[in-house]
C-alpha cells in the first residue's frame, strides 16, 4: 500500500518561510515524479511544483517561481518544498503526489497525500 505523509506546515508571518516534507512508504520514489499541489478556500486546487526522478528537472507555477524549491532525497524516500518570502495568497492545503510521469496535471498523478495546512498572516 503507498502511503504520502506530509508535514511542516503550520502558521507564518508573511514574509517568512516554511520548509514541507512528503514521506512515501510503499513505494520507492527514485524512479517517479513528484509533485506538490495546493488548495486555498473556496478554490480548486492547483499545481505548485514537480520535480522529476532527474532531480534537475524541476517545474513551477508562475505563482511560487523564485520563492519555492522542490527537492527529493531518494534514499530517505522524501521530497520537500521549501517555500520562503510567503504571502498570504500562498495560504492553503498543501498535498504532495506521485506520478510516473512529469506533467502537471492532478489526473496524471497516481497517489496522493492527505495534505498540511499553510496559513500565512498578513
Amino acid at each position: 500500500q503507498v502511503q504520502l505523509v506530509e508535514s511542516g506546515g503550520g502558521l507564518v508571518p508573511a514574509g517568512g518561510s516554511l520548509r514541507l516534507s512528503c514521506e512515501t512508504s510503499g513505494r520507492y520514489i527514485a524512479s517517479y515524479a513528484m509533485g506538490w499541489f495546493r488548495q486555498s478556500p473556496g478554490k480548486e486546487r492547483e499545481f505548485v511544483a514537480l520535480i522529476s526522478w532527474a532531480p534537475e528537472d524541476t517545474q513551477y507555477a508562475d505563482s511560487v517561481k523564485g520563492r519555492f524549491t522542490i527537492s527529493r532525497d531518494n534514499p530517505k524516500n522524501k521530497v520537500y518544498l521549501q517555500m520562503n518570502s510567503l504571502k498570504a495568497e500562498d495560504t492553503g492545503r498543501y498535498y504532495c503526489a506521485l506520478s510516473r510521469y512529469t506533467r502537471r496535471g492532478e489526473s496524471t498523478f497516481d497517489f496522493w497525500g492527505s495534505g498540511t495546512q499553510v496559513t500565512v498572516l498578513s
